[in-house]
């Protein structure tokens, strides 16, 4: 009796972190597990934890290899957001393992994973099976002998200075990539300091992008062995990536965990061939406005109040008619870290769908969040559906359905004369007057 008072007792103080997590309604009240290598990373990366405890965010830090860690108690998910910052890491504690990590992901929460050069298997494994491929070579670390942040103590060049610059004229490189949904309206100003790993992404992969790239000089190898090939070589070298899944779950994949540490935050850098020299790097700017987009803080979409119904009508009908007139509408509002607001764009669609589309509609909206058509119910009866289905570049997808019946006309629906068929009718009634005519004839003529 006495362990079922206390089960019932710790069920009820579990239920406020339960009802506080995740939601549709409140995109970033959200409980994060930190695991790191050593507690020493609680201070040296300091920065980028108070600032996200500064937006809301509760965190809780445990040793990698904690025989106690747990993503979930009877069935619920004790966190919303997971911050592996263990690079070396060879094996989890407790529950947690490889396919817990990705379960979790595929629960509809979000991953943050930073590795370095000691970065183990079960790191590489996480990160592949993420959509990312780390570099094969375990020694290999991105070099670049141009785009290098001036460091008398680097002489192998391995502190990146990434930014976007001006080869030539006619010839812009964005190491950055241009969304101000993932990136904040904001320029990067200052270079991101980078030391660590590269990583492919591959480019057919519509849910992996590459957020920061390395220069078209750099390359991935050993910096204390003769390099003979590289299998990463350029732009294809991805620094830090996103991945958005299907179910909108968001991780972030960086080869470089320095890239988050207060040294970095707050160091100054020079880039090599450049005079002008930064009092502060971009990384502070680049890894608050990232995790805020890891985080659903931006570019998070929801969609409500999805109506149809006949034109001149209210209420939305059992079926429609071939050939009817309808209207349909839909309210989509982004959150801003705080509220929600109207969202506002000119690519969202509507489909009439019956095995392909047979009406495709773009909305008209009223810049307060309403988005709404009219058109005319195709000539063809089944079973139709309304689909809308957005996806855009660094926001949330929406996958909209709504089943409707089409009917044809019922016998006593149709016009019981149509003009089309005016010379027919004239063709039926001349050939029975004539008929009726030589009848008379035929029989009164001697």
């Amino acid at each position: 009796m006495a362990k079922m008072v206390f089960h019932l007792l710790f069920v009820l103080l579990l239920l406020p972190l339960v009802c506080e997590s995740f939601s549709a309604e409140n995109p970033t009240n959200r409980r994060l597990l930190v695991l790191v290598d050593d507690l020493a990373i609680r201070s040296s990366h300091s920065l980028f934890f108070k600032s996200l405890e500064s937006r809301g965010f509760i965190l809780e830090f445990r040793l990698a290899d904690d025989p106690k860690i747990s993503l979930q108690r009877y069935g619920h998910y004790l966190y919303d957001g997971l911050v592996i910052f263990s690079p070396s890491v060879q094996r989890f504690g407790g529950s947690l393992d490889q396919v817990a990590v990705l379960d979790f992901v595929d629960a509809g929460h979000d991953l943050i994973l930073a590795a370095d050069s000691s970065a183990s298997d079960l790191i590489r494994a996480i990160a592949s099976e993420c959509g990312v491929d780390f570099d094969e070579d375990p020694d290999a670390v991105v070099i670049d002998h141009a785009g290098y942040a001036v460091l008398e103590t680097d002489g192998e060049h391995t502190l990146i200075a990434a930014d976007d610059f001006i080869q030539s004229a006619d010839d812009f490189i964005h190491d950055f990539i241009q969304s101000d949904v993932i990136l904040g309206e904001k320029v990067i100003e200052a270079p991101v300091l980078f030391r660590g790993i590269g990583h492919s992404v591959n480019s057919a992969s519509t849910l992996a992008l590459k957020v920061l790239s390395a220069s078209p000089s750099a390359y991935s190898a050993n910096p204390r062995t003769k390099l003979s090939s590289s299998s990463l070589t350029g732009s294809t070298i991805a620094l830090v990536s996103v991945v958005q899944a299907r179910n909108n779950a968001r991780m972030l994949i960086s080869g470089s965990l320095d890239l988050f540490s207060n040294r970095f935050l707050r160091s100054g850098v020079l880039k090599a061939g450049s005079l002008n020299k930064h009092i502060k790097s971009g990384n502070e700017q680049f890894v608050t406005e990232i995790s805020k987009w890891v985080f659903h803080e931006r570019g998070h979409l929801k969609a409500v109040n999805v109506t149809h119904r006949r034109a001149a009508e209210m209420s939305e009908p059992a079926m429609y008619r071939i050939n009817d007139d309808l209207e349909y509408s839909v309210e989509i509002y982004e959150w801003s870290g705080a509220s929600w607001k109207p969202y506002v764009a000119d690519d969202v669609q509507v489909q009439f769908y019956m095995m392909s589309p047979y009406v495709l509609k773009t909305l008209s909206t009223d810049l307060k969040g309403l988005y709404f058509t009219s058109f005319k119910v195709p000539d063809v009866y089944g079973v139709f559906q309304f689909k809308v289905e957005y996806h855009r570049l660094g926001y949330t997808s929406l996958s909209l359905s709504k089943q409707i019946p089409v009917r044809p006309f019922r016998h006593n629906e149709y016009e019981r004369f149509i003009p089309a068929a005016f010379p027919y009718y004239g063709a039926s009634f001349s050939t029975m007057a004539g008929f009726f005519i030589f009848t008379i004839v035929y029989l009164y003529n001697k």
